[in-house]
Parts: C-alpha cells; sequence; structure tokens
C-alpha cells in the first residue's frame, strides 16, 4: 500500500518542520509549501491525500487558498491556525475547510484529525449512521432533501455543497429525525471519540450547516438544539 501524501501549507519554518517530523514518523509522505501560490501549485500537481493549512500565510491569506483549491478539488482541507474566533472557523468551513485546530495544538491531536480525514475520504461512499440493511434511498422534511445514494443534498430544490464531515453530520440526524442525538453519540459516529475540542467543533459545524440549509439559521426549522443534551433533526415541518 503506498504510504498518504500530506501536503502542509505553513510560512514559519519552525512550526513546519515539526509538523513533517511528526507526520513522517507515522509513515506519511510530506510536501512542504510555505506560501498560498505554492500550495494551490502542489494541491494541482501533487494530488495529495490531505492538505494543513495555515491561515495567515504571507503571499495570500489561506480563505483564498481554500477557495482556489475547491475549484478544482475536493481533498480534505484541514486548517491549522491562531485564529480562535468562532467567526473566522465558520467562515473557512463556509469556503470549504473540513476540519479546523486552533494553535497552539498537540501533535497528537493533529494527527488524530489527520486520521479522521483520510477515513472520511476513503470512506466517501459509505454513511456511517446506520448499519447497511437499514438504510433507506432518501430523506425530505419541508424544503429538505437527501439523496443518500448520491450524497446529495438540497433546499428547494437548489443543490447544497457540504463537505464530508458537514454531510455525515446531516446523514446521522437525518437517519435518526425526531430524535434528540447526544452531544458525545454525534462525537462518537463522526470523530470516534478520540479528538481534543469536539463539542466546540461540533458547534461550529453545526453552525456553518445552518448557515446552508435554514433560511433564518438564528431561527432554524431543522436543526433543533436540546439545550445541554444534543441536536435533533425536525420531522414535523
Amino acid at each position: 500500500m503506498s504510504k498518504k501524501l500530506i501536503l502542509v501549507v505553513e510560512d514559519d519554518s519552525t512550526i513546519r518542520k515539526f509538523i513533517c517530523t511528526a507526520l513522517t514518523t507515522q509513515d506519511y509522505e510530506v510536501i512542504e509549501s510555505s506560501t498560498g501560490k505554492e500550495a494551490v501549485q502542489n494541491a494541482i500537481a501533487k494530488s495529495p491525500d490531505v492538505m494543513l493549512l495555515d491561515l495567515g500565510l504571507e503571499d495570500i491569506d489561506g480563505i483564498d487558498v481554500i477557495k482556489t483549491v475547491r475549484q478544482i478539488s475536493d481533498l480534505p482541507i484541514i486548517v491549522v491556525s491562531a485564529r480562535e474566533q468562532d467567526r473566522e472557523k465558520v467562515e473557512a468551513f463556509d469556503t470549504g475547510a473540513d476540519d479546523y485546530i486552533t494553535k497552539p495544538f498537540s501533535i497528537v491531536e493533529l494527527l488524530a484529525r489527520v486520521r479522521v480525514a483520510l477515513r472520511h475520504k476513503e470512506n466517501k461512499s459509505v454513511d456511517i449512521s446506520m448499519p447497511k440493511e437499514e438504510k433507506e434511498d432518501t430523506f425530505s422534511v419541508g424544503d429538505l432533501f437527501i439523496d443518500y445514494d448520491k450524497r446529495k443534498v438540497t433546499v428547494s430544490g437548489e443543490n447544497i455543497h457540504l463537505t464530508p464531515i458537514e454531510y455525515e453530520i446531516l446523514s446521522l440526524l437525518a437517519r435518526n429525525h425526531g430524535k434528540v442525538l447526544t452531544h458525545n453519540y454525534i462525537i462518537k459516529k463522526i470523530w470516534g471519540g478520540v479528538i481534543g475540542g469536539e463539542t466546540k467543533s461540533l458547534r461550529v459545524f453545526m453552525a456553518t450547516i445552518r448557515r446552508k440549509i435554514e433560511k433564518q439559521p438564528a431561527n432554524p426549522q431543522y436543526i433543533m438544539t436540546e439545550v445541554g443534551v444534543g441536536y435533533r433533526l425536525n420531522d414535523e415541518i
């Protein structure tokens, strides 16, 4: 089996070397980029399996790198950034990032995120929310429609682009529509319960999903919050 190829985009040489060393010790191949322009070129020419992307690059803002890469590739993009405000994370997710780690980070967490990204990529055609024999082909409520076989989501007939993690969260809720899924249950199903800071990450992901499928994200009709417990997909609209 060939080694997985990780593109590391970081302008701080010390941090870049630290990340690359950690990845190579885990038997990953690594490509290094110190600029956004070089990152885009490598994403196109080298076809990496995962991109680790710092947002604070000198030549191009990382958000613009995500936008450019998303025009030509769906490779998993994990943002590794010192920007820690939720609005900045939401912007990254809305633009097409798959995951987000805030600096400073532990190498254990970073490696776990890479493994999750690779798993989602490799199992992209497989829905994790229910055993195969129990699966339905589609789900609909109100103007929301999900085709599980095609991994396609539409609202009022308009295609909605979701990252792999966003789709799996929505699919998990839809297959359990009407039921309250606890934070821990969702985290275990999506991330395997191995990553730090999952609850905060889940909250940000829910915000980005709502921004994409809800007419009024602040007053949602599909994804309901059960305060202190979890989330529920409304099945009566």
